[in-house]
């Protein structure tokens, strides 16, 4: 668990974390150097989560090895699978990261929702609704791996 008091924002107090597979942990399908260990180092307080359309076909051999459960949805209603997702594994407990308009509610509904921007971008509407925006994935996951960073950016 990864818990945190932020003045002005509250307490959290995360057991997981959603993430999205391309445009956030890849781009083009492939995944990003770095994101290997920033997730194993992660999995030590958190229970990881890929929630993924797998536009590329490749979340699972890309993942195979980390320490990670992969979902992948069917096409349609991904943003209200995303978010039921969340709500199963308790909205209140959990991080969100994600780029895509599919992500919008996912990141809405968790505790702290995160946005990245990567190669392909990220949906306007995405980052409206997130808590903090990153501008790469590992700066989005060393947020949670300093804590006190995310204080600095969501204090009031």
């Amino acid at each position: 668990m990864i818990g945190i008091d932020i003045p002005g924002f509250g307490r959290l107090a995360l057991e997981h974390m959603v993430l999205d597979y391309n445009g956030t942990l890849a781009v083009d399908g492939n995944l990003l150097k770095s994101v290997g260990e920033c997730l194993t180092d992660l999995s030590k307080a958190l229970k990881i989560h890929v929630v993924t359309a797998d536009t590329f076909g490749k979340v699972r051999l890309d993942m195979k090895g980390l320490p990670c459960e992969v979902y992948v949805l069917p096409p349609k209603d991904q943003a209200v699978a995303k978010q039921a997702f969340v709500i199963r594994l308790g909205a209140d407990k959990t991080v969100a990261i994600g780029n895509g308009r599919n992500d919008r509610l996912m990141l809405q509904t968790s505790a702290l929702g995160i946005a990245v921007i990567l190669g392909e971008g990220a949906a306007v509407e995405t980052l409206q609704l997130a808590d903090v925006a990153c501008v790469d994935i590992v700066a989005a996951l060393d947020l949670l791996r300093n804590p006190l960073r995310l204080t600095a950016t969501l204090r009031s």
